[in-house]
């Protein structure tokens, strides 16, 4: 795998590492009403969306391993574009059912070499 698509990964991995450390011991409840947890969440999925939007474009056949691509892609769209329309709970629920998988397969490819 070349260096390029490596760095855009560990991007990800770092990420996705911050945002279980921002939401450590929080519930729902707590991440709502924490806007300095929120805005730190909310910016490390733009950087995981970017750098997977990055490698997409660069590196698709390493992309295409990643589960759910382009919807990752296009939460980061909205995170950016349409900031006024974040609905708390989908973020939670991301963090909460979709971050573990994405960061354990992002975490594997990163070893496999």
């Amino acid at each position: 795998m070349l260096d390029e698509a490596k760095a855009s990964l560990f991007d990800m991995v770092q990420a996705s590492g911050l945002i279980v450390d921002f939401t450590a011991g929080k519930d729902f409840a707590a991440y709502r009403n924490d806007v300095y947890c929120k805005s730190a969440v909310e910016r490390q999925f733009q950087i995981i969306g970017e750098a997977l939007n990055r490698l997409a474009k660069r590196h698709p056949e390493v992309a295409d391993r990643i589960p759910s691509c382009r919807t990752i892609i296009n939460f980061r769209n909205i995170l950016v574009h349409g900031y006024d329309r974040i609905e708390d709970d989908v973020v939670w629920g991301i963090i909460s059912a979709h971050l573990p998988a994405l960061r354990s397969a992002v975490v594997q490819m990163l070893q496999e070499e």
